[in-house]
């Protein structure tokens, strides 16, 4: 995947999400896991205002991002 430019593109975005994640002390991959079940929700939204729910430091976020544990309960 990360051999074409499109692959190297969409791994830069995965780590940023992740490392941000991370700087906002959220569980990276179950932060990752709401976003991109949000966002599948959203496929066809012309208005993007869901998004501010969904950013590290909204205070909407599921506390199962929040959690550093491995819970799978979400």
């Amino acid at each position: 995947m990360i051999d074409s430019l499109d692959g190297a593109n969409a791994s830069a975005i995965i780590y940023s999400i992740t490392e941000t994640a991370k700087a906002n002390n959220l569980n990276p991959f179950r932060y990752l896991e709401h976003v991109l079940t949000v966002l599948k929700g959203h496929q066809d939204d012309r208005e993007y205002s869901f998004i501010d729910d969904i950013l590290p430091w909204s205070e909407k976020l599921p506390a199962i991002c929040r959690s550093k544990t491995k819970a799978t309960n979400i």
